[in-house]
């Protein structure tokens, strides 16, 4: 664009649009070739640098600021939003990983943070009362910028054991919430209009597919699907980006915007790499972090397990020998049939072999009940055939489970069939009871996970609680059960 275009009377507008996703508590920095990389120290130089080099810089995070470092898990969340606090975002969406605390503990957070909170459609069941403004109108200079936060049902399960509480079922009612939004608002000359989402990145372009193209959404800046991109994805006219995970780089939008024609004229995207050759540190944030550390550490550094070698979990889609281990945990410790261990809730890629409590704790972040089903070998088949159904294998944001010891199970998915699902060496009987347990958050999305109902489960005998505590149970395995180490022994072969 020529320069003397931006120069025409008010028409032609720069702003810069500066996006994270899924931070997850990534807070310090680490040495990636001999240079530091990431961290919230580094993250707010750049955005300190940005906002001195142009008044028209925005920046925006698209839910799940929670989980992942042991610093949030110690403090739930109080220490993430000082911390987000420093680094003053203009905007905020919901993530899934917001809720883990509790919706009223979530609000509690709300009060504290100095930046705004939106989301559209989490509700107070029997009056639909929101608990989130569902938008926010930010006025820079002299453009009109509508944000809009959607995070659907689908993605926010957690939810499930709140009761009072309820949200959208899926993209398709979003899309309505955003066109009754679009509608309300656009008669305030709004020259952006952007979604702030957390439903994965092929949501995203879903959701862009049914939107009406007079509603004006112009950009969707996603989470929750920890998707890194070279370039946006255009979809119904609109731009799809995304910033990976952890604050290793940062998404960046320049935009001219056409405020005759309320739309963007022309853009550049960029992911730009958080480390310390173009990001100066920010001295508050590291003396803010450092006293929060002070008080961490002592507890965290016990030693609660040796492996015999480090453990890796490269892919959550994949059996692995980490989360073999915490599955066959789970499994020894309740002399039960089979665990199936959220790959999810295992979040490293490695550990060990010395793995102190913030190893552990940083790995596995969650807490909670573990319940015991009785299901027929035909319901675990059944059970099984949906968590590798295609959507697993095409890097959507479905659930995958690790299988415990004993188990020996081949999937063909040319075929959609499993070819094998064998116990102790041989063939699950259909008719036949077995024990499976599962953590509280599956258990609490048992259609949705596995495909199976409540109804159902229940005809072979009413579900038990196995523990009140994950996290004491593994903790205790390990304390018991010195130099572990690990063989895939063949548990899943997916063939074609």
């Amino acid at each position: 664009m020529e320069y003397r275009r931006l120069n025409e009377v008010n028409r032609y507008k720069k702003i810069t649009l500066l996006h994270s996703n899924d931070m997850h508590g990534d807070f310090f920095a680490e040495s990636v070739d001999e240079k530091l990389s990431g961290g919230v120290s580094m993250l707010s130089g750049y955005l300190t640098k940005c906002r001195n080099e142009d008044p028209n810089v925005i920046y925006a995070i698209a839910g799940d600021m929670f989980r992942g470092s042991v610093i949030d898990s110690e403090f739930h969340g109080l220490s993430t939003i000082q911390i987000v606090n420093l680094l003053a975002p203009d905007i905020v969406t919901l993530g899934n990983h917001e809720t883990d605390y509790g919706v009223a503990h979530l609000l509690f957070l709300e009060k504290m943070a100095t930046f705004p909170i939106i989301n559209s459609n989490l509700y107070i069941k029997g009056n639909d009362t929101r608990l989130f403004k569902p938008y926010y109108i930010m006025e820079i200079d002299g453009l009109r910028i509508l944000f809009i936060g959607i995070l659907t049902e689908e993605v926010i399960s957690q939810t499930k054991g709140e009761n009072l509480i309820g949200s959208f079922i899926g993209i398709e009612d979003a899309a309505k919430e955003v066109g009754k939004i679009c509608n309300a608002y656009n008669g305030l000359d709004i020259d952006l209009t952007v979604l702030l989402t957390h439903i994965g990145f092929e949501e995203d372009k879903k959701l862009a597919s049914i939107l009406d193209p007079s509603w004006g959404v112009d950009i969707i800046i996603g989470g929750h699907s920890h998707t890194f991109i070279d370039e946006p994805a255009i979809v119904n006219n609109i731009l799809i980006v995304q910033a990976g995970t952890g604050t290793d780089q940062v998404g960046r939008f320049d935009l001219i915007i056409d405020t005759d024609h309320n739309c963007i004229d022309s853009y550049k995207w960029q992911a730009v790499p958080i480390n310390s050759d173009n990001c100066p540190r920010d001295e508050r944030i590291e003396k803010l972090i450092g006293s929060i550390k002070e008080k961490t550490d002592l507890k965290y550094a016990k030693v609660v397990a040796n492996f015999d070698y480090e453990l890796t979990h490269p892919d959550r889609w994949m059996q692995t020998d980490l989360g073999g281990v915490f599955s066959d945990a789970m499994k020894e410790s309740f002399a039960i049939d089979l665990y199936f261990m959220g790959s999810g809730s295992v979040r490293k890629t490695k550990m060990g072999p010395i793995v102190t409590f913030q190893d552990f704790t940083e790995c596995y972040p969650y807490d909670g009940k573990s319940y015991c089903l009785k299901l027929k070998g035909s319901q675990i088949k059944k059970a099984l055939l949906h968590i590798y159904r295609d959507e697993a294998w095409l890097g959507d944001h479905t659930e995958f489970y690790q299988l415990s010891k004993g188990w020996h199970v081949v999937y063909s998915k040319s075929k959609h069939e499993l070819l094998k699902c064998e116990y102790n060496g041989e063939e699950i009987d259909d008719n036949k009871i077995y024990t499976v347990g599962i953590a509280e958050f599956h258990y609490n999305n048992l259609f949705e996970f596995f495909n199976l109902t409540y109804e159902e489960v229940k005809e072979n005998g009413e579900p038990i609680i196995l523990t009140t505590s994950d996290v004491q149970t593994l903790l205790e395995y390990f304390e018991n059960n010195k130099h572990l180490g690990f063989d895939l022994d063949g548990r899943l072969e997916v063939l074609d």
